[in-house]
């Protein structure tokens, strides 16, 4: 089976070709095709590739092009891992949202949007080349906004492209460990938002909520990631366990002032991290798994580090160093491909899940998976405070597909102005015009 990775020059590959060497079922993917802009950063991927797959029997064949339309044909799965714009572009969005006193997170607030208004326009393009060239082929969404990309796409290729986040599987893995849950695949997670926007309100073990007994225990609370950043009280008060994105939202001023004062912004910090990787790799004798390693564990131990700062959580622990993204990745194409049914926390068209979206809108929810695709499990109704926001920026990403689809720059200032962390139209103004300033592609926004 082939398998194409768009973004495939993309720093993260190798975290996915890793997965593939542990699977050895029968109908396991043979071959990969990553395409890429960048045939420099495709040369460097592949030699981190091939020292990673040194003395694996079988391993998937690699090879590399850039040319879309040959990376897609024949393709039985597509991961889409594209970052419109690079690094640059996402510490653009930073520092023009910061300048103006808000989040410029790349998938929160005026960043998310900024990067949302670039990126939508090329996936839909990528989007009506797999109708055509791959029809058959089921698209696995890792371009962010998760969300939003996989809702553009989805106009085009139904409930065949499905989104992907690790955050979610990240947040249940920590609960259950805390609670003492051994193995943490038998614990059913009830999580319920939108990608970057969801809430765990229950973990069921063999029937049991085991949540309520978590809530109720200050010290297990305050002992892993997200009762660390949002403190015991403010988890009590909510009833629920939320994705470690509200933290942007909770706690805005403190975040916004943290990556002010920050010496870099996440996506400057990480174009620098990257610019040496790819350098060394320019290098012909440079020790390309070591290399990508080292880098790569740095990367993870300052993830999310201005929060943590703020809210006075300190370092990562190392268990929460592992990633995850790809190993959602291959649970949901052996569920497909092999008809191995399985439940799984992912980005998927509503249906009748949330009654207070609607059908279309792509939802963040467990999910049962068989060769049919991914079906949402039934959800209770959100409670008030999240039904909010989940509308609010459900309403937000709704502007940003009609901007992009129509090139309107009035719709695009309506989507920066009505996200809940963009205070004023004025400003929602002066934000477009700095993104416009800074990005040649979003000169589409007449």
């Amino acid at each position: 089976m082939k398998l194409t990775i768009l973004g495939g020059g993309g720093f993260r590959v190798p975290l996915v070709y890793g997965a593939l060497l542990t699977d050895r079922a029968e109908g396991r993917v043979t071959r990969v095709v990553l395409h890429d802009l960048d045939a420099g950063r495709l040369s460097a991927v592949t030699r981190v590739l091939a020292e990673q797959a040194a003395g694996v029997p079988d391993a998937p064949e690699v090879t590399a092009t850039t040319d879309l339309d040959e990376a897609l044909r024949g393709a039985g799965f597509v991961f889409s891992a594209i970052r419109v714009g690079g690094l640059e572009g996402r510490a653009h969005d930073e520092r023009v949202a910061l300048a103006e006193g808000v989040l410029g997170q790349e998938t929160v607030g005026a960043g998310g949007i900024a990067y949302g208004l670039r990126t939508v326009p090329v996936a839909v393009d990528i989007a009506r080349r797999i109708a055509r060239l791959a029809p058959d082929a089921w698209v696995i969404n890792f371009t962010n906004p998760a969300g939003l990309v996989t809702e553009a796409m989805s106009r085009h290729l139904g409930d065949r492209v499905i989104g992907i986040c690790d955050s979610p599987v990240g947040l249940g893995r920590r609960i259950a460990r805390v609670l003492g849950v051994r193995n943490p695949g038998e614990a059913f997670v009830d999580y319920v938002g939108l990608n970057h926007l969801g809430w765990v309100r229950g973990l069921r073990v063999a029937g049991r909520d085991e949540l309520p007994r978590l809530l109720a225990d200050p010290g297990l609370l305050g002992s892993f990631e997200e009762g660390k950043l949002f403190g015991a009280d403010w988890l009590r008060s909510l009833g629920a366990i939320p994705n470690e994105y509200l933290h942007y939202y909770y706690f805005n001023r403190e975040t916004v002032r943290a990556h002010q004062q920050a010496e870099k912004t996440r996506g400057a910090f990480l174009h620098d991290q990257q610019a040496r990787f790819y350098a060394a790799m320019r290098d012909p004798g440079a020790p390309a798994w070591r290399l990508w390693n080292d880098t790569r564990a740095e990367r993870e131990a300052t993830y999310m580090a201005e929060n943590r700062e703020s809210a006075g959580a300190g370092e990562r622990d190392e268990d929460d160093l592992s990633g995850g993204y790809e190993k959602v990745a291959l649970a949901l194409m052996r569920a497909i491909a092999r008809d191995e049914r399985t439940t799984l926390i992912l980005n998927v068209r509503n249906r009748h899940t949330l009654s207070v979206l609607d059908a279309e809108a792509v939802i963040e929810v467990p999910c049962l998976v068989d060769a049919n695709g991914a079906h949402p499990v039934a959800a209770d109704p959100l409670p008030g405070h999240a039904t909010g926001l989940v509308c609010a920026v459900k309403a937000v990403e709704r502007e940003v597909l009609a901007a992009a689809g129509s090139g309107s720059r009035a719709a695009a200032v309506k989507a920066f102005a009505l996200h809940p962390l963009v205070d004023s139209v004025t400003v929602a103004r002066r934000l477009l015009k700095g993104y416009l300033e800074v990005h040649p592609g979003l000169a589409y926004l007449g």
